[in-house]
């Protein structure tokens, strides 16, 4: 938590000391404060203490260190897809999904303004990778410069501590009132629908029998055998027993490029005995197949 730009470090320096008195009540979450992922944390758990971690790692750490209960973190964004090796980190990880959160998100853009009050032009901005790539049109049409920053609040930080006013920062309005900030404009994200998906995780997973008659849904990773038409098959039966695959992404596993790994999620959960069908006739054409939770859902699936 050491990396923060120095606007947000005493923030959060104030904020882990709450965290570390009752981290039971303590959320991880990547970012510095006022980043998406803290106004994530406000809407989705109650009574809790925010704990900014400098990294996903760092979050992920936190809660199998017993220095949080959980941990919130962004998988997927509507208009950019998803966030840059999440897939990764979760299996390796050893925590489990306990819940899900959709938030709509909006960009700011934000900078010191120069002596005579006046803001801009600007000739770069910082922010996360995933809000350049949702804004990076109106980056383009102005011809700013996108630089990445670890995440979006951090940016402003960062930008408020260069106090150079040719800089500015791609992040949460409220980033602007914790470090100083004036709002050059509002809803720079290229859609106005933009949605992002945020997982909460922890040490113990839920049992599936405890999310009732909920409409739940279930996240896994698998790697088929590597033999023809072993996705196909691995697939069957899915269909065969009426499971509704809401997703479905790959990505290779080590260097060689000669393992792939798939991310899943189903609208269900084990113990159904249709899921239990179709997760069986999984494993049986998988070399490796590892649930990494059950938990309510919190937005329907095919539906506008």
């Amino acid at each position: 938590m050491h990396s923060f730009p120095k606007p947000a470090h005493d923030i959060v320096e104030k904020m882990r000391k709450a965290a570390a008195a009752d981290p039971a009540r303590a959320v991880a979450l990547q970012g510095s404060p006022g980043a998406n992922s803290h106004y994530a944390a406000t809407q989705a758990t109650a009574d809790f203490l925010p704990l900014p971690c400098f990294s996903f790692e760092d979050a992920l750490d936190a809660v199998k260190q017993d220095l949080a209960g959980c941990a919130i973190i962004p998988i997927e964004n509507s208009q950019n897809g998803r966030v840059a090796d999440i897939h990764f980190l979760l299996p390796e990880s050893g925590l489990a999904i306990v819940g899900e959160y959709f938030m709509p998100i909006t960009h700011a853009l934000m900078a010191i303004p120069h002596e005579d009050g006046t803001l801009g032009p600007f000739d770069a901005a910082y922010s996360h990778p995933q809000a350049l790539g949702q804004s990076r049109h109106f980056l383009r049409e102005r011809g700013i410069v996108p630089l990445s920053y670890a995440d979006t609040a951090g940016a402003a930080a960062h930008v408020a501590e260069r106090g150079d006013p040719t800089i500015a920062a791609i992040a949460p309005k409220l980033a602007a009132d914790l470090y100083g900030l004036q709002i050059a404009e509002d809803k720079v994200e290229d859609a106005h629908d933009n949605m992002t998906r945020f997982v909460i995780l922890a040490k113990e997973a839920l049992d599936p029998k405890s999310l009732g008659d909920e409409t739940a849904m279930t996240t896994f990773v698998f790697e088929v055998k590597n033999i023809p038409a072993a996705l196909y098959k691995a697939m069957g039966g899915f269909a065969t027993n009426g499971v509704n695959m809401t997703k479905l992404e790959s990505y290779q596993k080590g260097a060689s490029f000669a393992a792939t790994m798939f991310y899943a999620d189903i609208v269900g959960t084990p113990g159904d005995p249709a899921v239990d069908r179709a997760l069986e006739e999984l494993a049986f054409h998988c070399k490796e197949l590892r649930i990494l939770g059950s938990y309510r859902q919190a937005r329907a699936r095919g539906t506008a």
